[in-house]
């Protein structure tokens, strides 16, 4: 069995040019893997935690030089000379934090590590990971891509926090090839119409709009004009991160400058899922209202997906209250919510089992890491968010998902 000779951890930066954790293993004295791990906007309240140094005087706080110690430290000699387990080293680094939310190692230390044990057994099996990760079958992901950022991934005054295209064309590279064009043609529109074209966190246009129905309108026009039918080979999901805009005082929701119930919200959502061709609604209420997620499943969870993040921050035992309550009928997957790959895959496992429809996801700060391009095809997840046609953090998931295609087809062999 191979043995881990070596781990090394530094200080990089993410997509937003703020410090993340980097992580090296050395395996058998000569298999070298390296990850990265991304960090969210947006953040459920339950995820684990994602240790920051604190110090104003440098990044402003966000430095993660404690996760690096605590990798180079802690972590590297509790496993160095460990046979490459994935879940005995998971279990081994959640041990020797000992907290419920990983917050003396830290969420992002203790990541950097598990990816990397992922990829070094891979590696040691002469296996792509999503072979490594898969139990006999593999699919290719529909993406999910967020192509008008607003809420905290932009300055655009819209509330709704992703509004995203759904291509259903039949292969990856025509999924991508689809989005790609209705981006550049929701471009060219919103120039023409006098809209700024600056982009958002997740590659996005941000422009200055009045109402998410506005937005939705802008999406259909490029949908339209890039030569695709919306509801027919191109859907709509949106991201509405209703904590974002939550009064607790008054317990109302600011959408497009109006005040709203949740009962009031729930209509809306009720009206736009039936004027548009919507397939996803995710996090549509704030984060611990788990009865008014039950309500919109109740409603609209035989048409479309309803998707839990905040609510279930990958933790299989949130997802299973939230299953006997019968809330929501699909779950995000975000590696660094709990902190672990093994605990991540159980997650999986429990939503499948139960029927809910899994999302694999980046976080609106992101690496040049594709890993979880590999994961979406090895263990089968249906969908996967990685953000949009633009910035190389994004590109770069799409690039391996198509290169994995090519792989799959027999299109990538070298020689003759």
């Amino acid at each position: 069995m191979a043995k881990i000779t070596g781990l090394c951890a530094h200080e990089i930066l993410d997509s937003r040019g703020n410090p993340t954790v980097y992580c090296e293993m050395e395996v058998d004295g000569k298999i070298l893997v390296e990850a990265s791990v991304p960090s969210g906007a947006s953040t459920g309240k339950r995820e684990a935690l994602e240790l920051r140094d604190e110090i104003l005087s440098r990044y402003e706080g966000k430095g993660v030089k404690r996760a690096i110690t605590n990798v180079n430290e802690k972590i590297k000699p509790l496993i160095l000379g460990m046979e490459l387990d994935l879940k005995k080293i998971d279990e081994a680094m959640i041990e020797l934090d000992g907290t419920p939310n990983k917050s003396s190692l830290g969420a992002n230390a203790i990541l950097a590590v598990s990816l990397c044990t992922l990829k070094a057994l891979a590696k040691v099996e002469n296996k792509e990971i999503y072979e490594y990760l898969s139990e006999g079958s593999i699919s290719m992901p529909i993406p999910m891509m967020n192509i008008l950022n607003g809420g905290l991934h932009a300055n655009s005054g819209v509330a709704i926090q992703e509004f995203m295209i759904v291509p259903v064309v039949k292969t990856v590279h025509e999924r991508v090839r689809c989005g790609s064009e209705i981006f550049h043609k929701l471009g060219s529109i919103l120039k023409k119409k006098g809209f700024n074209t600056g982009i958002g966190d997740e590659g996005g246009y941000a422009p200055k709009l009045v109402s998410s129905t506005e937005a939705l309108d802008l999406i259909l026009e490029a949908i339209r004009k890039a030569g695709y039918i919306p509801g027919k080979n191109v859907f709509i999901a949106l991201d509405i991160a209703a904590s974002t805009f939550y009064d607790e005082k008054t317990k109302t929701y600011k959408l497009d400058n109006t005040k709203m119930s949740s009962e009031r919200l729930l209509n809306y959502y009720k009206y736009i899922s039936e004027k548009y061709p919507i397939i996803s609604i995710e996090d549509p209420f704030c984060e611990d209202d788990i009865e008014s997620l039950s309500k919109i499943t109740s409603m609209l969870g035989d048409k479309i997906m309803i998707v839990g993040d905040d609510y279930f921050v990958t933790n299989a035992k949130i997802l299973k209250e939230a299953i006997d309550v019968h809330a929501a009928n699909s779950i995000l997957i975000k590696p660094n919510q709990i902190g672990t790959i093994s605990e991540m895959i159980d997650t999986i496992k429990l939503a499948k089992e139960n029927n809910y429809k899994t999302i694999i996801s980046h976080r609106s700060a992101e690496t040049t890491d594709s890993t979880i391009a590999d994961i979406a095809v090895g263990l089968e997840t249906g969908f996967i968010k990685t953000g949009s046609l633009s910035r190389g953090e994004r590109v770069s998931k799409y690039n391996r998902l198509m290169l994995i295609e090519d792989k799959l087809l027999g299109k990538s062999k070298l020689g003759d």
